[in-house]
């Protein structure tokens, strides 16, 4: 597995693999990688002949320096975790190679990028949009990998793709949980063991929430998922909402014949988790 730093020598593998007929897939991380990752990975290696995973912690797509700060960084652990998976290139680069001068480019996703996620972090989804454009113009793949634990940002990503009409295909790959049913994330390091326990409320809340789809409305479930949260001394709902996954326009009726995602952020001491679950999919 090689690492690679520079825009040049990436691109000289690249050019290399298409040359031998081979398929590109790609997989951006932000490194401190986990099993969640490795099944981003382990996808790309079905799907496509020669995987790229970058490995960067983007600035811009940071509103809170603090956050930034304290985002594990863990190189050398995450390149060991991938020799034993279908990666064959890292790219590690650092901040002058992907930022050589500011970039300023703006974006314009609509109420995509207003709402949820957006509405916290403002100026977060453009830096998204700014780092995953870039890489995937140096990367050039048939094919990118994403999670729909960020189920937000996978909506903006393809988007994106077709706002700069961008030749490459978005695949999106399940959530992987926790035994406690705890969506994986490098933020769950930062939990203590007992936090980590109580954490799980999250997913068993939201599970409880798809089983109550159709018996009870929209806002009393929404008020259930809330209620049931905030009622644990170490969770704080920042948001929930029941949105379609094509628009995110909020759901008010089970009947809408729109994918029904539940989506929900959450402050776990100062750990903010975020998660989402198919409370309900199209009535045909």
């Amino acid at each position: 597995m090689l690492v690679i730093k520079n825009i040049s020598d990436l691109q000289s593998l690249i050019r290399a693999q298409k040359e031998a007929g081979k398929t590109i897939g790609f997989v951006p991380t932000m490194g401190a990688l986990h099993a969640g990752h490795l099944s981003l990975v382990e996808e790309a290696g079905r799907q496509t002949d020669f995987v790229v995973v970058s490995i960067f912690v983007n600035p811009t797509q940071f509103n809170d320096p603090s956050d930034l700060e304290k985002y594990p960084r863990t190189l050398e652990a995450d390149c060991q975790l991938l020799e034993a998976s279908p990666c064959q290139a890292v790219f590690a680069p650092d901040v002058a190679t992907i930022y050589p001068e500011p970039d300023s480019r703006q974006f314009n996703f609509g109420e995509l990028e207003q709402v949820m996620e957006g509405r916290f972090r403002p100026g977060h989804f453009n830096g998204v949009a700014q780092v995953v454009s870039k890489l995937l113009g140096m990367v050039t793949p048939n094919k990118a990998f994403f999670g729909q634990k960020d189920f937000q940002q996978l909506v903006i990503v393809k988007a994106m793709v077709k706002q700069l009409t961008l030749p490459v295909e978005i695949i999106a790959c399940p959530i992987v949980r926790e035994a406690s049913g705890l969506a994986m994330s490098s933020r769950n390091e930062r939990l203590t063991a007992e936090q980590r326990e109580n954490a799980a409320v999250i997913y068993q809340t939201l599970c409880e929430a798809r089983n109550q789809v159709p018996g009870q409305s929209v806002e009393s479930i929404k008020k259930m998922v809330v209620e049931t949260i905030n009622a644990n001394p170490f969770l704080e709902t920042e948001y929930f909402e029941i949105v379609n996954d094509n628009d995110l326009k909020p759901v008010r009726n089970w009947d809408e014949p729109v994918n029904k995602v539940a989506c929900i952020a959450v402050f776990c001491g100062t750990v903010r988790l975020i998660d989402n679950l198919v409370l309900a999919e199209t009535i045909n």
